[in-house]
């Protein structure tokens, strides 16, 4: 199936590891021009020799910390001519309404919140002027999970969901598709580390980790390659007429 995205100029914040790589991957595989955002120039330099050695793909590289405005708004050159935006930048930690300090939820939100919002804003009208581009917002199945345990992230990833189906229903009038997916539980280095710590509680063997995923769909976490195969379907020709929607990618365990 040919996706279209050949030339194709593809900017992906959070690209140095996990989906975000995983995207890269499948871009540059695809064809596409792509530039990787890390926070730490350690990062985006082992994420591109890591696609170099290991993919024989060649990505640019933005490096800084986009939960800062300036930052972001550093980023307003690269986006002027992106044809794809992948927001995929933040970590929210879990925790209850207590849990977090006032600065500790702020400074969450500025990441991949706020981060989210200002790049839209950055590449929208850009992308409205010339009459096509997509942004894909990859935002986490709490949206429509929400626990307590994870009352930031959750009311985030919320307020990332509405944000980008209004914002993708307006887009449509200039061309240009907003969409979203709600990755569940995926086998990031985040995820890994999480679940052997559980392991490590329960079992006394942190190695036995994968014995505490039987309770998921498949009795497995996604994989980032299968997130990343949903972001690129997404920004892809062959999607044409979607926009304004989020995409549940949990395996069905939003209804078990």
């Amino acid at each position: 199936m040919n996706l279209h995205l050949q030339g194709k100029s593809v900017l992906i914040t959070g690209g140095t590891r996990g989906i975000g790589l995983a995207c890269a991957r499948t871009f540059a595989a695809e064809g596409s021009s792509v530039t990787i955002a890390g926070t730490s120039a350690e990062s985006a330099d082992r994420a591109q020799r890591e696609l170099k050695d290991k993919d024989g793909v060649s990505v640019d590289t933005f490096v800084g910390d986009l939960s800062l405005p300036d930052v972001r708004r550093a980023l307003e050159s690269r986006l002027e001519t992106v044809d794809v935006l992948v927001n995929n930048a933040g970590a929210i930690p879990g925790g209850g309404l207590t849990a977090m300090s006032d600065s500790q939820w702020r400074e969450a939100w500025e990441l991949k919140v706020f981060g989210y919002i200002e790049t839209t804003r950055l590449a929208l009208p850009k992308m409205m002027a010339r009459g096509s581009g997509v942004i894909v917002n990859v935002i986490g199945i709490a949206a429509e999970m929400p626990r307590y345990d994870y009352l930031c992230g959750a009311t985030g990833n919320a307020a990332l969901s509405t944000f980008t189906r209004a914002v993708g229903a307006h887009a449509t009038t200039r061309g240009v598709r907003v969409v979203g997916v709600h990755p569940g539980p995926t086998e990031t280095d985040r995820l890994v580390k999480l679940y052997k710590a559980r392991a490590q509680e329960k079992f006394g063997d942190e190695s036995r980790w994968q014995e505490m995923l039987g309770h998921l769909p498949f009795g497995r976490a996604a994989q980032a390659s299968e997130m990343a195969d949903l972001v690129v379907y997404l920004a892809s020709a062959r999607a044409s007429y979607l926009s304004g929607v989020v995409v549940d990618a949990d395996g069905g365990a939003r209804y078990a």
